[in-house]
This record gives C-alpha cells, sequence and structure tokens, in this order.
C-alpha cells in the first residue's frame, strides 16, 4: 500500500513537470521531486541502520 502512494507521488511530480516545464517553471516541482527522494533515501538508510 505505501509503495502505491510513493509511486502516486513520483507521477504526480513527473507529471508537473511536464505541464509546466513550458510555462518556465518547471524546477519547482523537480526540486519538491528531489527533497521527496531525498527524504525516502534517509528513511531507508535508518532501517537499514536500526535492523543491524
Amino acid at each position: 500500500m505505501k509503495s502505491i502512494i510513493h509511486y502516486i507521488i513520483v507521477l504526480a511530480l513527473v507529471l508537473g513537470v511536464i505541464f509546466l516545464y513550458n510555462k518556465q517553471v518547471g524546477a519547482i516541482p523537480l526540486l519538491l521531486l528531489s527533497v521527496y527522494l531525498f527524504y525516502l533515501g534517509i528513511k531507508k538508510m535508518r532501517n537499514i541502520k536500526n535492523s543491524n
């Protein structure tokens, strides 16, 4: 269930980039996407660290 939510968020941000790129504000969803992926990476690293 959680992975479906992650896919929906990433897909929405990518679609936002596609639609907003022509208006020259495509960097905003790309920035949000990078923050979201950074958050997921940190969360995964904490899970790996805590499992050892």
